[in-house]
C-alpha cells in the first residue's frame, strides 16, 4: 500500500515538475547545453527537443506511471525494481541538477522551484521500494 502511494506521489510530483519546466521555458536552457555537449562529445547521444515532442513525451511517461499504479499498490516486484533507478535518476539526480545549476549560474533555472518536490518524492519512492522488497 505504501509503495503504491509513493509511486503515485512520484508520478504527480513529476507532473508538477514538468509543468514548472514548461512554464519557465526549460528548453531554452536545455537545448543550447545539449548542442554544446554534442559538439564537445560527439559520441554522446544527447537529444535536442522541440517543445511539443518534449512535452508530449513527458505527459505520456507520467500517464504511464499513473496507469501502472494498480500494480504498484499490489507491490509488483518489477515496479519495485524500476522504482530504484527511476527515483534515483528522475527524482534525486534531476533535482540536484536543477538546484546545482541554479547555484552555479547564480539564477533560478527552470524546474528549480519544483526540484525539492521531486527530490522528496524520489527519495520516498526509493525508500518504499526497498522497504517493500524486504517485507516480501
Amino acid at each position: 500500500m505504501r509503495f503504491g502511494l509513493a509511486w503515485v506521489a512520484f508520478a504527480l510530483s513529476l507532473g508538477v515538475h514538468v509543468a514548472d519546466e514548461a512554464a519557465r521555458d526549460f528548453l531554452s536552457v536545455y537545448n543550447p547545453s545539449a548542442r554544446m555537449i554534442r559538439q564537445a562529445l560527439p559520441f554522446l547521444p544527447v537529444p535536442v527537443f522541440r517543445f511539443d515532442v518534449w512535452l508530449g513525451g513527458l505527459i505520456a511517461a507520467i500517464l504511464l506511471l499513473l496507469a501502472l499504479a494498480p500494480l504498484a499498490f499490489r507491490g509488483n516486484r518489477a515496479l519495485r525494481r524500476i522504482a530504484l533507478p527511476l527515483g534515483l535518476v528522475v527524482g534525486v539526480f534531476n533535482a540536484f541538477c536543477h538546484i546545482g545549476g541554479s547555484l552555479y549560474l547564480g539564477r533560478l533555472m527552470p524546474g528549480t522551484l519544483s526540484a525539492p518536490l521531486i527530490l522528496a518524492a524520489g527519495l520516498w519512492l526509493i525508500f518504499e521500494a526497498r522497504r517493500a522488497a524486504t517485507q516480501s
